[in-house]
C-alpha cells in the first residue's frame, strides 16, 4: 500500500495510534491544548473518572510519542507543568473536522452536550459562556 500513489502510506500512523487511540488521550490532548499549560493536579481535576496512575501513564505515553512536553522545576514544592509540542498543536487541529463530523452525525449542538454534562468544568459550558461574551 505504501508504494501505490493513490493510497495513504499507514506505516507513519502506527506508532502514535498506539498512543492516540487509548481511551483519554485525545481528551487530555485536548484539555492541554485548552489551557495552553496544565499542572497534573488540575488535569485530574478537569478529567472526572481517570485515576492518577491513567493519567501518569497517558502523559508518559503522549510525551514518547513527542506530543506534549513537560516542565520540572526546580522548586519547593515542586511543580510540573504540561503543554503541546507542534506535534501536538497540529493533532489538535487535525481532530477538529473529526469531532464536527460526530456532531454532525450525532445531530449534537453545543447546548445538547451542555445539557448532559454536569460539571461546572465541563469545556462545553466554557466555550458556550465565551462564544456569549465575544
Amino acid at each position: 500500500m505504501c508504494d501505490d500513489s493513490d493510497d495513504l502510506c499507514l506505516c507513519p500512523f502506527d506508532g502514535v495510534m498506539n498512543s492516540i487511540s487509548k481511551k483519554w488521550a485525545m481528551l487530555i490532548i485536548n484539555m492541554i491544548g485548552n489551557h495552553r499549560t496544565i499542572r497534573f493536579k488540575s488535569l485530574m481535576d478537569e478529567l472526572s473518572g481517570i485515576s492518577p496512575k491513567t493519567l501518569a501513564d497517558t502523559l508518559k505515553d503522549l510525551q514518547r510519542e513527542r506530543l506534549i512536553e513537560r516542565n520540572a522545576f526546580s522548586e519547593i514544592p515542586p511543580r510540573v507543568e504540561y503543554h503541546l509540542t507542534k506535534d501536538g498543536e497540529a493533532l489538535r487541529e487535525a481532530v477538529i473536522p473529526l469531532l464536527k463530523w460526530a456532531a454532525k452525525r450525532d445531530n449534537r449542538t453545543i447546548e445538547k452536550c451542555i445539557s448532559v454534562c454536569d460539571r461546572a468544568t465541563c469545556p462545553g459550558k466554557r466555550l458556550h459562556a465565551d462564544k456569549k461574551k465575544g
